[in-house]
């Protein structure tokens, strides 16, 4: 069954950015001129995907409201000839279908996903996490989703991301134990949260970008609370793969962490770069800067 909805969670405190997450959703902190969680959204359109449930809580209307129509700044555009600013804005409500469902309690990542099982039904879908922003290639650059969901054609089975981080970093993700079937693609054997370094099965880390057969809710409605008291997608992931079999993509192209400050930092500095309106003078700033910094 062809792919088409994608689930975006999105109900955390985002304490990691205090204050600046205090009286805004984390997911609308500004990443150079648009707020994190447009990246994913429009990652998901370039993938086909057109059908997006996000996953909000208390306090996060401001998401709704962005990928919704405002009709007074719409006319405050119109009326001061700011043609090209009103077709961005009148874009983002047109984007794709989006849905919102809330998560009431703060359950964990795997729960998260579980509260998206109405809207998703019996279809399998992606799961795209917010704080992780994949840019549009360029030249030769892979683009991530395209490939996974070309893998879950390929196979029938759901699919994690993953890419190769140094052992002792490894301690800060999920780590997947693989059995290689094919170039970048491995059948998933094992997969354990946040290892010990000397317990790690590998050097590959989940990086927030998955595709699942709809069995994951099942999986997770059978997963207890794990690390951090809270029910985590991997172990929800683990029974898929000891019952029905999944597999992870090594992705080598570029995953932007923008959940933390200084990844945030890096990631604005990359996306500003890549922008033809704004790299090249950016560019030349950072190299007048270089002489400074020392």
């Amino acid at each position: 069954m062809t792919v088409r909805k994608a689930v975006i969670p999105a109900a955390g405190l985002g304490t990691r950015f205090l204050p600046a997450s205090k009286a805004q959703p984390k997911e609308m902190i500004t990443v150079v001129d648009k707020p994190g969680i447009q990246y994913v959204v429009e990652e998901a359109v370039r993938a086909g995907l057109d059908d997006i449930l996000i996953v909000t809580s208390r306090n996060k209307s401001s998401v709704e409201d962005h990928f919704d129509r405002s009709l007074e700044l719409e006319h405050h555009l119109e009326e001061a000839g700011k043609d090209e600013q009103l077709a961005e804005v009148r874009a983002l409500p047109d984007l794709a279908q989006i849905h919102y469902v809330r998560q009431k309690e703060p359950l964990g990542f795997g729960h998260a996903v579980f509260v998206a099982s109405q809207h998703v039904g019996d279809e399998p879908f992606a799961v795209m996490v917010p704080d992780e922003i994949v840019p549009p290639p360029r030249g030769d650059e892979v683009d991530l989703m395209p490939k996974m969901l070309e893998v879950y054609e390929r196979h029938g089975k759901s699919v994690v991301a993953v890419v190769e981080v140094p052992k002792e970093e490894a301690v800060a993700y999920g780590v997947v134990d693989p059995d290689w079937v094919e170039d970048r693609v491995a059948r998933i054997k094992d997969m354990v949260e946040k290892p010990p370094v000397q317990d790690a099965p590998s050097n590959l880390a989940s990086r927030g970008r998955y595709v699942f057969t709809p069995q994951i809710f099942e999986a997770l409605e059978r997963t207890t609370a794990g690390v951090g008291d809270e029910i985590q997608l991997t172990d929800g992931i683990k029974i898929l793969a000891e019952e029905q079999g999944a597999f992870t993509y090594v992705f080598g192209g570029i995953i932007m962490d923008v959940g933390k400050k200084l990844d945030y930092l890096k990631a604005t500095v990359e996306l500003t770069l890549r922008r033809e309106d704004l790299g090249p003078s950016f560019k030349s700033y950072l190299q007048e800067l270089g002489p400074r910094l020392d």
